[in-house]
């Protein structure tokens, strides 16, 4: 299913925030040209994450970089500048993720590329926006996670400030940018003019933050408290949270504490009648229901509790998850094959479009493996004295 067919995507981004977004629009169906260093390409090629690598190069690149094409440009180099101006007269998008000042530095700023496609949709990650004394930090993930408050919503009070084991700021900053592109692209076909979309990672974590920052704009500025025990939610009651049982782990979400007690035969749960008191004595609730839930397995509990039809769930690893039949129902799973032969396997685009779930078998790419096929398409293979004058 090609949604953003004939959609032409220029992406000069690196690592995960804008691949992640310009992965988005070529699951579906867009032809993304991903401008690569000469010898070193993408830096995610090398940055390794963990000691899997697949062809000599990182997952997490082949993870991100399927269904795109590679085209090598030294941007430094008069000739191949001239060549991607050429190639940016013709697209659709252009996207990035430097940090402020570098684009303008190698001529590839909005204002200019603007001048050559009045269309043209330019896309831009920052770590902290264009202005501002951050600016010029370095936009990584775990960085911005320490900077926007998301560690102190995590593990139990007495703990220390903790953070999320996936890049949640990177992912986040290239869904926003992605439907950003998507809402510009569908606003050019009314207007007939390109748009500037800037995204910053900061501003994407603090909007994730949406509810939680609400309360304490509107609470006195009063920090979010993490619960003692089984903490699970800054502002939320009892129970929520995550309990180990005998055997396993499960976890609660929002329920009646009376109505608990009952059914999990706690007779100390049931004195909490004042629904009140289900936060401001979360942690005695708390401390009570886990010593419970110890006298049994999360299998016995979770028998009761799921035929009560109140909101609980197992806490599996990823072993588990693979062997449950809801998780097979999904068919999460795609095969890709790289252009050396070597099968894949991924996650697919969790987006279904009447009823159908999109796919594409084609990895990520090797370093320049498109230059000739792009220069033809685009002609871009004759002498730059022939090109449009730019």
């Amino acid at each position: 299913m090609r949604l953003l067919e004939d959609i032409i995507v220029v992406d000069f981004s690196q690592f995960l925030s804008g691949p992640s977004a310009s992965l988005r629009l070529a699951d579906m169906g867009a032809q993304v040209i991903k401008i690569e260093k000469p010898g070193i390409g993408d830096i995610c090629r090398e940055l390794y994450v963990s000691d899997v690598m697949i062809e000599g190069e990182s997952t997490i690149f082949h993870a991100i970089n399927r269904n795109k094409k590679s085209y090598v440009a030294d941007l430094k180099n008069p000739d191949d500048l001239v060549k991607i101006k050429e190639l940016l007269r013709r697209a659709d998008v252009m996207m990035h993720n430097f940090r402020p000042g570098v684009m303008e530095r190698i001529g590839l700023d909005y204002n200019t590329v603007k001048e050559l496609n009045p269309q043209i949709v330019y896309a831009e990650i920052t770590g902290y926006g264009n202005e501002g004394p951050w600016k010029d930090l370095p936009g990584q993930d775990l960085l911005l996670q320490a900077a926007s408050g998301i560690t102190w919503l995590s593990n139990n009070k007495q703990e220390g400030p903790t953070p999320m084991g996936v890049a949640v700021v990177d992912i986040l900053a290239g869904t926003h940018l992605a439907q950003g592109i998507l809402a510009a692209l569908y606003s050019r076909i009314v207007s007939n003019k390109g748009a500037l979309v800037q995204v910053s990672m900061l501003e994407s974590i603090l909007d994730f933050q949406f509810e939680v920052l609400t309360c304490y704009y509107n609470d006195g500025n009063a920090l979010p408290q993490r619960s003692e025990v089984n903490s699970g939610h800054a502002y939320i009651a009892a129970p929520y949270g995550i309990y180990q049982t005998q055997e396993g782990f499960i976890a609660l979400a929002m329920g009646s504490i009376p109505v608990l007690g009952e059914l999990l035969g706690c007779a100390p749960l049931q004195a909490f009648t004042d629904n009140t008191e289900w936060f401001s004595k979360r942690d005695e609730i708390k401390t009570i229901l886990s010593a419970h839930l110890l006298t049994n397995t999360a299998a016995h509990w979770l028998a009761i509790l799921e035929k009560a039809d109140i909101w609980c769930a197992p806490v599996l690893n990823y072993d588990e998850l693979m062997q449950e039949e809801g998780y097979k129902a999904l068919n999460m799973e795609t095969v890709v094959k790289t252009t050396n032969g070597l099968e894949i396997t991924t996650t697919r685009c969790p987006i279904r479009i009447d009823g159908k779930i999109i796919t594409s078998e084609r990895g990520a790419p090797v370093l320049g493996e498109h230059n000739a096929e792009i220069d033809n398409q685009f002609g871009l293979v004759q002498p730059v004295t022939k090109l449009a004058n730019i």
